[in-house]
């Protein structure tokens, strides 16, 4: 793994220091994830070859390939489809909404931050990881793979990608749902702006096909407390729809929607077994994600 990852925007060199010591707890979250799904034995002739990856130290010496030695005097290892521990797709929300931040960064930021963090810890760990990002219909799909050219190609989509358009979170993932053949980890990143009801018949749809899910709910913290106190004009960032109100008037029972919505997904993800965290964006990216895996690795 490139030891200064710079020229990318999500994931820098002080990105990857940070991210070094959340390595072993990773691993250990997501062998907790690992538990229960299927997982053949590469030994025989039926293993199929996938790709390289770079030799580390511990690794099989038979399974170097001396050819790939011959062309770049380093040295890479076969990587069999069976010898991934897990395979991941990241499902990114890429929809207008994602657009708005009131602060440093906006929620696609935030976001991208995480999509790339997680994408580097869990190809590090010699994982398997994807790529989707999603509005109302699948934007871009990149399948799972576990090479440093791999991660590049996911972090250069990050680079190119641009929220916009409307949401359409339960079609699109109901589609992912039947096309992702192969158990794995879910790992779906969004505001989750649609409707509650359909968001988690989808989200049973994963777990119907024996996917683990995770949510990473990204809000700006404007949403969560409202803290507008002028005559303000709201716009949805969506619909282009906008309405001028004042913020004395309405804060009661716009904080009443927003905490119920909050509780909805909370409920609903407890009772469909799916992981659920809160991603306040005025909290740095690297330190919500720390918190989460310890506190994953303390009860899992």
């Amino acid at each position: 793994m490139p030891a200064n990852p710079t020229g990318y925007t999500y994931l820098t060199a002080e990105t990857v220091n940070r991210l070094q010591n959340l390595s072993m707890v990773a691993r250990s979250v997501v062998d907790g994830f690992v538990t229960g799904l299927h997982r053949s034995p590469y030994h025989g002739f039926s293993v199929e070859f996938s790709e390289h990856r770079e030799y580390s130290p511990g690794d099989n010496l038979r399974y170097i390939d001396w050819q790939a030695y011959g062309r770049t005097n380093r040295y890479y290892v076969k990587q069999f489809d069976q010898e991934t521990n897990l395979r991941c797709h990241i499902l990114l929300d890429a929809s207008a909404s994602m657009s708005y931040g009131s602060g440093a960064v906006t929620k696609f930021e935030y976001a991208s931050y995480l999509a790339a963090s997680l994408a580097w810890l869990m190809i590090r760990q010699r994982d398997s990881v994807g790529l989707v990002t999603f509005d109302r219909d699948v934007r871009t799909r990149i399948p799972p793979g576990g090479t440093t050219a791999h991660l590049d190609r996911l972090l250069v989509q990050l680079e190119h990608t641009r929220p916009s358009s409307l949401t359409g979170i339960a079609n699109t993932f109901h589609a992912l749902a039947e096309n992702i053949k192969k158990r794995g980890l879910i790992i779906v990143i969004s505001d989750l702006f649609d409707d509650e009801r359909e968001i988690f018949r989808a989200l049973r749809h994963f777990r119907h096909k024996k996917h683990e899910v995770i949510i990473f709910h990204v809000m700006d913290p404007a949403e969560l407390t409202f803290p507008f106190t002028r005559l303000t004009d709201f716009l949805d960032v969506e619909t282009r729809d906008k309405i001028h109100a004042d913020p004395r008037y309405v804060r009661r029972a716009y904080l009443a929607e927003m905490n119920a919505f909050l509780e909805n997904l909370r409920r609903g993800c407890a009772e469909g077994l799916i992981e659920y965290v809160l991603a306040d964006t005025s909290k740095p990216f690297a330190s919500m994600l720390s918190g989460y895996l310890d506190k994953r690795k303390r009860v899992g």
